[in-house]
């Protein structure tokens, strides 16, 4: 089989929603585009999370892919752009702190979503879903997975706090993650559901 041959065949399983295809695309470009995105926002934790977010607009818009190059081409150009509208809104939030200006830089935000033209489900709706998850969960496992998640608290911090053991901690988490992974499967890949939960 010749190279293009392969190529056409990675495409054609990248677009039909293949995991593994995803996530070898995911490997192959995930540290490249943290480092790109670090030169513009000088914050590994905010370059990661648009790398993130990137990825996730990635597999939203798969169907939309015409080529491997645009694969590439996707990733860089949505990092960029979030990038550099990150780099204006820190400049104007130290100008003008104010909360009718985060009103103003929530609804951009919202407008930056809705020009993507997205077929499926929006970021935004997806935030929804893993919230609305997260609050269908066992009762229990829900306060033991939002203080993990949500309030960054270590396992033991939690154990103490509820007054149970760390094996139980982790049993529950895990229990949570199963639940989440689960519900989450239809809309997206496993490696981006891992990096959305933690």
């Amino acid at each position: 089989m010749h190279r293009t041959d392969d190529d056409i065949l990675l495409l054609k399983q990248f677009k039909s929603g293949n995991e593994r295809t995803f996530e070898h695309f995911f490997n192959k470009y995930y540290n490249h585009i943290v480092g790109f995105c670090v030169q513009f926002v000088y914050s590994e934790n905010e370059a990661k999370n648009i790398t993130q977010e990137a990825f996730v607009n990635l597999w939203l818009n798969k169907e939309k892919i015409d080529s491997l190059n645009g694969i590439k081409s996707f990733l860089y150009t949505y990092s960029k752009s979030k990038c550099l509208n990150a780099i204006r809104h820190q400049k104007v939030k130290e100008k003008y702190k104010n909360q009718a200006l985060n009103n103003k830089e929530k609804q951009l935000n919202i407008e930056v979503l809705n020009a993507m033209k997205f077929d499926t489900m929006s970021l935004t709706e997806l935030e929804s879903l893993i919230t609305q998850s997260v609050y269908e969960l066992p009762d229990k496992t829900q306060e033991i997975f939002i203080k993990k998640r949500f309030e960054n608290k270590k396992n033991k911090e939690i154990a103490l706090e509820l007054n149970i053991s760390i094996k139980t901690v982790e049993a529950h988490i895990t229990k949570a993650l199963n639940i989440l992974k689960t519900k989450l499967s239809d809309y997206l890949p496993s490696i981006l559901i891992a990096f959305l939960l933690f």
